[in-house]
């Protein structure tokens, strides 16, 4: 009798154990810069994958599972990104990560979880190598993936604005002198190249500069009709309120980043009709978007009811339906199965940005192709669609082209 209630009460526990051991939440990482001059690009990735995880959730979860963000602020310094992977991945034991926002992070974090199996959705820097870090042969499966639109889609389409649809015909550049700034000036050459156009200045500043007025003479002196840049907002700031400086005023046309809030806010007047490649315009004009944007207000509450960076905000949370429609798929949280299951999901995802139908495959880790973005316009204090005839069709999905995906390397 006694044996009998002994193994009752261990069949009991057994159980309890393994009940216990099912619910015990998925931890993912969330690696961005929350303070400091990406900020704006950071804090709005991190409260769009907050919202998403949320959403998930609330709905039950993943595999029956609750989604657990482990949060970290990389500073946007690669010695930190670097500290952050290791400890996410030794200590905190998560099955992937979401996040990075600057470029040179992102390459000096993704090594450590590339050797450990753990996929990777980048969802805002947009390095051209940053998927392709890991390429085969010499590594046969690569963990890395991405729904931002990359560089090698964006210069072309800032030279496509600048020399054929506005005519500009002498051009300068303004970079800063990180990775991501120095990998878009070379981006932004060779798009420059297939035009048979070569800038009239080529300049670089650090993070922090806040006097621009060598570069900007250099550029005027040169005849610039137009400056294109790849910088973020800060700095970009110190451009525009440069020229206003000198009574020197010639549009601007570079990267996203012209949208985000610390550009918009310390460029002031100045700042005025700068235009950028953008995925997601804050404008409510589907159901989806419209939902996305109301629940991030609710919940955030940003000044002026205006995202500090809409794109970061809306790539961040696609990011994690994207990420747990492939833990779903793969009924497992091991980061092999996952990786798998994002090369070939077989549900749509339908984000904000758009809906995702096979959106990876082995060769291509990008979700992003050149017919998605459309270009924005700093317009009151706000981005806005810089041409109407985007703002007319705000509503029709842009779904990714096979045809412009990058070819196999």
């Amino acid at each position: 009798m006694n044996r009998r209630i002994h193994l009752s009460v261990l069949a009991s526990l057994m159980l309890a154990t393994g009940f216990a051991f099912a619910a015990d939440p998925i931890k993912l990482g969330v690696s961005g810069p929350f303070t400091g001059g990406s900020s704006s690009m950071g804090v709005s990735m991190r409260d769009g994958v907050r919202l998403a995880t949320d959403e998930i959730n609330k709905a039950g979860g993943v595999l029956g599972r609750k989604l657990q963000l482990i949060e970290r602020d990389d500073e946007a310094k690669n010695e930190r990104g670097v500290q952050i992977a290791q400890e996410l991945i030794n200590k905190e034991k998560v099955i992937a990560t979401l996040g990075f926002i600057n470029t040179g992070v992102a390459l000096a974090s993704q090594r450590f979880y590339q050797e450990a199996k753990i996929p990777v959705m980048n969802n805002v820097a947009t390095g051209s190598i940053v998927t392709q870090q890991f390429k085969a042969p010499e590594f046969p499966d690569n963990y890395i993936f991405r729904n931002a639109a990359h560089d090698s889609i964006q210069a072309p389409m800032i030279v496509e604005e600048a020399i054929t649809r506005r005519g500009f015909k002498k051009v300068a550049i303004l970079a800063d002198s990180t990775n991501y700034g120095q990998l878009g000036r070379e981006d932004l050459e060779r798009a420059l190249g297939t035009k048979n156009v070569k800038p009239v200045a080529v300049e670089k500043f650090n993070i922090k500069d806040v006097d621009m007025t060598p570069q900007l003479l250099k550029a005027k002196e040169a005849g610039a009709e137009a400056i294109l840049t790849y910088a973020i907002g800060p700095e970009l700031a110190q451009i525009a309120n440069g020229m206003t400086k000198l009574g020197w005023k010639v549009p601007m046309i570079g990267s996203w980043t012209l949208s985000m809030a610390n550009y918009i806010d310390n460029a002031g007047p100045g700042g005025e009709g700068a235009r950028m490649p953008q995925t997601f315009i804050q404008e409510p004009n589907t159901i989806k978007r419209k939902a996305f944007i109301d629940a991030y207000l609710k919940t955030f509450k940003p000044k002026n009811n205006r995202i500090d960076s809409p794109v970061s905000a809306a790539q961040g949370y696609d990011s994690v339906y994207l990420l747990a429609a492939a833990i779903k798929q793969a009924g497992s949280t091991d980061g092999v199965k996952i990786r798998e299951a994002l090369e070939s999901l077989q549900t749509k995802v339908e984000g904000v940005v758009t809906t995702y139908d096979k959106p990876f495959t082995k060769d291509d880790h990008e979700a992003i192709t050149a017919n998605i973005p459309i270009f924005g316009e700093v317009k009151g204090s706000r981005v806005v669609y810089a041409y109407e005839e985007d703002q007319k069709k705000g509503s029709d999905l842009r779904l990714k082209d096979a045809k412009k995906a990058p070819a196999k390397k």
